[in-house]
């Protein structure tokens, strides 16, 4: 791949008044979202959340879903909920369209969308309510954690956080609309690449005490720069169906034929949702036992720690079949088929119509199992580095994940952008275009 000169692009994005505002207008706004991961809500103690949140090792859903606000719940923020009611009442959303064929027709009407949108903002309110009364219920539980617990304190939490996730949502928007990339996409990346800096330091920190040899630091580091390799290349990866699409133009008096089109299957076209819904499953005991207090149910929760054979196994089958589910859910080869029928276009060697649309859909289930079995692997490296290496923390595949396909979206809206003014992007040659508009909903995903 030949690479464009560095200093030139970026001298290119200067002279590119449109795109130089977006990336400012962008930069402003993730700022104003990262100075509110800051502001604790009232009456909460910070140190007693947090070292509760170290004693649970950052693993299960509560430690992954801290990842993804960056911190802002172990810390209590105003911002504690992030972005993570908006994306969910959008993947609820998208679900209902592959679920309800009116809601489905909505989504193909441009009216029909904007009520979409207007509903996903009622039902972000909701789940940012419940999410948020959940929250000061888990504070409270959190020895020390509330010096004067109560109804007020429930009442008064919940208002704070619902609010605080009201403002992410509207900054959201307001970086789809007038700046870079997808609002929801970029708060969460900045969130995971911001811890990155002290997790570095906490490394050689490890080196000092004696946890991790310079040996062991080296083949680590060589270990995650392969997995970032294969996740780029993962994320890239598509299965090309070759199509022809008969437009005829009159040349001399003869008719020619256009040129040869293709449509890009991707093998990883659920991202990293299979992993969220799989783990999200497994932690559901442990959390069922934690607030129980049944100690039967903490010996069954026990069961699935993560390191155990049955965490392993129940895992990989979850991810497995999530991946499958939800490509079904975002994926419709019916659609792709009609559409191309509708353009008197073709896949050379299959009839139009049904026969289109089955042969799409026995594509797409052989390259989902090789993009199934690559997400097994990444949620469970983590588990397997701790373990085999013997290193005191964990390396997440999830937010690789995350992090490399959210860049790899930007660097190609950048590109669209300077190749608008003609002008040379990041990449000369294979450049990244198998992504095109993107929803809120789409974040995890990808697509």
């Amino acid at each position: 791949m030949a690479q464009a000169n560095p200093a030139s692009t970026l001298a290119n994005i200067y002279r590119t008044p449109e795109l130089w505002e977006k990336i400012v207008f962008t930069f402003i706004c993730l700022v104003i979202y990262r100075v509110g991961s800051h502001v604790t809500a009232p009456g909460v103690d910070v140190v007693a959340m947090m070292d509760f949140f170290q004693s649970q090792g950052g693993g299960g859903f509560l430690g992954l879903y801290d990842l993804f606000v960056g911190g802002n719940m172990s810390k209590a923020t105003i911002f504690a909920l992030g972005i993570m009611p908006y994306i969910s009442a959008s993947i609820f959303a998208q679900i209902a369209g592959a679920v309800f064929p009116a809601w489905e027709k909505m989504q193909k009407d441009e009216e029909g969308r904007k009520k979409i949108t207007q509903w996903t903002r009622y039902g972000t309110v909701a789940l940012a309510l419940v999410q948020a009364w959940g929250f000061a219920l888990f504070t409270e539980s959190v020895q020390g954690a509330v010096a004067s617990p109560g109804a007020y304190f429930k009442f008064e939490m919940a208002w704070i956080l619902t609010t605080g996730a009201m403002f992410v949502m509207w900054l959201g928007e307001q970086i789809t609309e007038r700046g870079l990339g997808n609002g929801a996409s970029l708060m969460i990346f900045f969130s995971i690449v911001e811890r990155f800096w002290p997790s570095g330091i906490q490394t050689f920190k490890f080196i000092g005490t004696g946890s991790i040899s310079v040996l062991g630091l080296v083949a680590l580091v060589a270990l995650m720069l392969g997995v970032v390799a294969g996740v780029v290349a993962i994320t890239l990866a598509a299965r090309r169906i070759a199509i022809q699409i008969p437009q005829r133009t009159m040349a001399r008096g003869r008719m020619r034929e256009a040129a040869r089109n293709f449509i890009p299957l991707r093998i990883n076209s659920s991202g990293v949702m299979p992993i969220i819904f799989a783990q999200s499953l497994i932690v559901v005991p442990g959390a069922v036992a934690q607030f129980s207090g049944n100690e039967r149910l903490r010996d069954f929760s026990d069961l699935f720690v993560p390191g155990t054979w049955l965490y392993f196994v129940l895992s990989a089958v979850l991810i497995l079949f999530f991946t499958y589910f939800y490509t079904s859910i975002i994926f419709n080869p019916v659609d792709i088929a009609e559409n191309l029928k509708k353009q008197g276009g073709f896949i050379p060697g299959i009839k139009p119509g049904a026969k289109t649309a089955e042969y799409i859909d026995e594509v797409v289930s052989r390259i989902t199992l090789p993009g199934a079995i690559f997400l097994t692997i990444m949620a469970l490296l983590p588990v397997w580095i701790a373990d085999v290496m013997a290193v005191p923390f964990q390396f997440g595949g999830t937010s690789v994940l995350i992090v490399v396909g959210v860049a790899l979206d930007t660097i190609a809206q950048m590109n669209q952008h300077l190749l608008l003014r003609k002008y040379d992007g990041f990449m000369k040659k294979g450049r990244v275009r198998f992504r095109g508009r993107q929803t809120s909903g789409d974040i995890f995903s990808g697509g």
